[in-house]
């Protein structure tokens, strides 16, 4: 069986049939997807949609191209719902934060700093409760590590990786899990291909991004978490191995990577 541990239920992108997508996956062998919030507004639905679907669970956050809207007091109100959710065992984490240094109005000096400053209090609310944290990571990875190092969340993830191996290796001294998805199975992603295919298998986790990140073979469309098999051959491809070699270590790096996974798949 197979584990998304990266995925967005509520997207509008899906019409409001989020628990049917989760079925769908589910029917195709992912046996558990993580959902993850993005801003204080969609705490709700994350949530509910990590108890409705059988093969579901949630981690809560807000991301960084969120920030600009975000106010101080979200953070306070997402540390009162963290503490809160620690006796919901669908809840596994904080995700997705990071920092997005791509788009052009999230790199003023006063977004920098505005994002950074959520994305430390966030990695502390993590530190705090003992929780892995899901991070969003676009031109910005040695800016992450650099937080990550000063902070000491007890792990997480690197979602949809795209640094060098010298940043692979320095996330995994860290205790961190590397993302990989979609992104891998376009043959001309030459160097998430090669990472792929060259780092410890025990280092990566699968993810779908859904409803982005579509594989190559739905390229444009709408990407959902039953194509997580799909993804996982062609991760099985690249390093030359069998696919249930590839499912089982995934399968163990997710839950190494998140811990409250493990009782939802015992």
């Amino acid at each position: 069986m197979w584990i998304d541990t990266h995925v967005h239920l509520d997207a509008r992108e899906y019409g409001g049939d989020g628990i049917g997508v989760a079925l769908k996956a589910q029917q195709a062998g992912v046996s558990m997807i993580v959902i993850v919030a993005v801003e204080r507004g969609n705490f709700d639905a994350v949530a509910s949609l990590g108890h409705a679907s059988p093969n579901a669970c949630y981690a809560l956050g807000i991301h960084p191209i969120c920030v600009p809207q975000a106010r101080d007091d979200d953070l306070d109100y997402l540390r009162t719902r963290v503490k809160d959710a620690l006796n919901d065992p669908r809840f596994v984490g904080i995700g997705e934060i990071g920092l997005d240094f791509f788009i052009p109005e999230l790199t003023t000096p006063e977004m920098r700093d505005k994002q950074e400053r959520f994305f430390r209090e966030q990695l502390r609310i993590a530190r705090d409760f003992g929780l892995p944290v899901l991070t969003h990571v676009r031109r910005s990875q040695d800016q992450v590590l650099k937080h990550l190092r000063q902070i000491r969340p007890p792990g997480g993830i690197a979602h949809a990786f795209n640094g060098s191996f010298q940043q692979a290796q320095n996330y995994i001294d860290l205790g961190f899990h590397l993302g990989f998805g979609g992104n891998m199975t376009f043959t001309r992603a030459l160097q998430i291909r090669r990472l792929a295919a060259e780092l410890p298998l025990a280092a990566i986790v699968l993810e779908t991004d859904s409803p982005d990140i579509a594989p190559s073979w739905i390229h444009p469309g709408r990407n959902s978490p039953d194509q997580l098999p799909g993804i996982g051959a062609t991760l099985a491809e690249l390093r030359g191995i069998g696919v249930d070699e590839v499912r089982e270590a995934a399968w163990r790096a997710s839950l190494a990577a998140i811990p409250r996974l493990a009782p939802l798949l015992a």
